[in-house]
């Protein structure tokens, strides 16, 4: 396997996945511009793989922003680069061709909970524990809140908003935060599973169903529907799905 280290990531290429891990394990991972700038230019060398992978390394899987760079650095300039900057980072999942998979182990919290409502799926160690915790420090979590809000319901997006309480990953699973859970020694192969089996399908089907699934959630039922059916016939003209189609229809007969 090729292993690039960076200053801030590790990212490896398993085949048509691409495995990116956040390593700044002393400070939990956190956000801080240039980890951010690097998760950017992750995701962009990634855009030929078939799914794409974030883990962590260390004791947790994010802490959020960068606490000490932020007092660092109090203008208001600075602040609202850093904010449009993770607005950025955080849409580019979203606008990813390829499906994003949160692996997630220990804490992931305020930015880091974030960043696991932005993944298109999150797979959870038993012992993971989420919050947006920003608003113990008097700092609401505005920006993980638009994330949040788009994968949860709202009483539950605005519970752990307003309290800034650890839920653990059974909650976040009953409440659509992440995917599913696993023994913790086994989140790395049962990410990696769910990433083959995804993987393994036409590709055109999945890029254009990524892409087509967030336009139409957000759209009215008419143009939902709409858009749909575009991306139905963009798929069906497909020449991968053409050819799926005819192998299945002249299947040999049992």
């Amino acid at each position: 396997m090729d292993i690039a280290a960076a200053d801030f990531l590790l990212t490896e290429r398993r085949g048509a996945i691409a495995w990116i891990t956040l390593d700044r394990p002393r400070a939990r991972n956190a956000l801080s511009v240039e980890m951010m700038s690097a998760i950017e230019a992750a995701l962009e060398a990634a855009r030929d793989a078939r799914v794409v992978v974030i883990a962590g390394n260390g004791p947790g899987f994010c802490g959020g922003h960068d606490l000490r760079e932020m007092r660092a650095n109090p203008s208001a300039e600075f602040q609202a680069a850093l904010f449009a900057q993770c607005s950025r980072m955080m849409q580019a999942i979203v606008n990813h061709p390829a499906p994003v998979i949160a692996s997630v182990h220990g804490i992931a919290t305020a930015g880091g909970c974030q960043l696991v409502a932005a993944c298109d799926l999150a797979v959870a160690a038993e012992d993971a524990r989420f919050a947006t915790s920003g608003v113990n420090l008097g700092l609401f979590c505005s920006t993980p809140g638009v994330a949040l809000a788009r994968v949860v319901p709202r009483k539950a997006a605005l519970a752990m908003l307003l309290t800034g309480d650890f839920i653990p990953a059974s909650e976040a699973l009953a409440m659509g935060l992440i995917s599913r859970v696993v023994p913790a020694a086994e989140l790395e192969a049962e990410t990696m599973k769910l990433a083959e089996k995804i993987a393994g399908k036409e590709r055109a089907a999945i890029e254009i169903g990524k892409r087509t699934f967030y336009r139409q959630v957000e759209a009215p039922l008419e143009r939902a529907y709409a858009i749909a059916a575009e991306a139905m016939v963009e798929n069906m003209m497909a020449p991968e799905t053409a050819a799926a189609i005819d192998a299945f229809i002249n299947r040999p007969k049992s």
